[in-house]
C-alpha cells in the first residue's frame, strides 16, 4: 500500500485541491438538471449527482494513493480504516444543491491514525476553495479550464468580547444546540450549510459554530482540520479534540463545536450522546 510517511502533508493538501476541483465542475454541470432525488436509510436525499462526484473523487485517489480505503458517503461507507485512509463527503449539503443556495461543498480528507493530515473544502458555487496540510489556506477556484490557484493564508479572528458570531445550520436547528450558544455573547446568527461554516471560521469571518444533532465523519473531517490549521478549534464533550475513524460507531459524530479562538472552549457545555460515549 501506499504510503504517505515523508510527504509533505501541504503537497497532498493541493493533489486533493484539484481532485475536490474537478469533482465540483461535475456538481456545477449538473446544478440545473432536472434530476431524480430518493431519501437514504438515514431520512436524508441523494442525487445523480452526489454519485457522480463520488465515483470521480475515488477513481482520482485510487490512481494517486492506491490501496489506501476510501470512506465515502454514497458508495463506499462500510469500507474500513487503515493506518490511513480518506473520509469523502462528495456534496456535502444536497438538500442546498436542490434548492440551488449554492452553499454546498465537496470534502475529501486524508486520516492519519484518527486525526486529519491534509484536507480540501470547496465550495463550488461560491467560487472557493479551502486547504490545510500542515497550514491552512483559500484561494478563489479557476475560472474555465484554468487550473491555477491564488492561495492565501487562511486565520482565524481573536473572539470580540460581545456580538460573537454564530453559524447556525439552515435545517439542523435543536435545543441542545441553543443551550450551548445562550453562555456566548451571540450578536449575529448567520445560517450557513454545510462544512462552509467551518471554514468560515478559518478564514475569521465568524466565530462558532455548534453542532448537537448528528452528523458524520465524512461531514466533519475535511472542515475540522483547516479550522485546526487556521489557529483554531473543534471539540467534543470535555474539550477533546474529534477523533476520526469509529466504524463500530457507523462513522457518526457526537456533539461539537468549532471555535475559531480557543479561549471560548471553557466556557462550552456540550451534551454527552449516546454516540459520543
Amino acid at each position: 500500500m501506499m504510503r504517505f510517511d515523508g510527504q509533505n502533508p501541504d503537497d497532498i493538501a493541493l493533489k486533493l485541491a484539484h481532485i475536490a476541483w474537478e469533482a465540483g465542475r461535475v456538481l456545477r454541470g449538473m446544478e440545473s438538471a432536472l434530476m431524480d432525488k430518493r431519501i437514504k436509510d438515514d431520512g436524508t436525499p441523494t442525487t445523480a449527482a452526489d454519485l457522480a462526484a463520488e465515483q470521480l473523487i475515488i477513481r482520482r485517489l485510487n490512481e494517486a494513493w492506491d490501496g489506501v480505503p476510501v470512506i465515502a458517503e454514497e458508495t463506499s461507507s462500510t469500507e474500513q480504516t487503515d493506518d490511513y485512509f480518506f473520509l469523502v463527503d462528495p456534496l456535502d449539503g444536497t438538500g442546498d444543491f436542490i434548492h440551488g443556495t449554492g452553499e454546498y461543498s465537496v470534502n475529501i480528507a486524508l486520516i492519519r491514525g484518527n486525526r486529519p493530515m491534509a484536507a480540501v473544502v470547496a465550495a463550488p458555487a461560491m467560487g472557493s476553495i479551502w486547504i490545510a496540510g500542515e497550514r491552512a489556506r483559500v484561494s478563489a477556484l479557476p475560472d474555465g479550464q484554468g487550473t491555477d490557484f491564488s492561495w492565501r493564508e487562511a486565520k482565524v479572528r481573536p473572539a470580540p468580547e460581545q456580538d460573537l458570531v454564530a453559524l447556525v445550520s439552515r435545517r439542523h436547528g435543536d435545543i441542545a444546540t441553543e443551550a450551548c450558544l445562550s453562555v456566548l455573547s451571540i450578536g449575529t446568527r448567520r445560517m450557513t450549510s454545510s462544512a462552509l461554516k467551518f471554514c468560515l471560521i478559518a478564514s475569521g469571518e465568524a466565530d462558532v459554530y455548534v453542532r448537537c444533532g448528528p452528523t458524520m465523519e465524512w461531514d466533519t473531517a475535511a472542515g475540522d482540520h483547516i479550522l485546526t490549521c487556521a489557529g483554531g478549534s473543534v471539540v467534543g464533550p470535555g474539550g477533546a479534540p474529534l477523533t476520526y475513524g469509529h466504524e463500530d460507531k457507523g462513522y457518526r459524530n457526537g456533539p461539537f463545536a468549532a471555535i475559531g479562538d480557543t479561549a471560548l472552549a471553557p466556557r462550552l457545555d456540550l451534551p454527552v450522546s449516546a454516540s459520543a460515549a
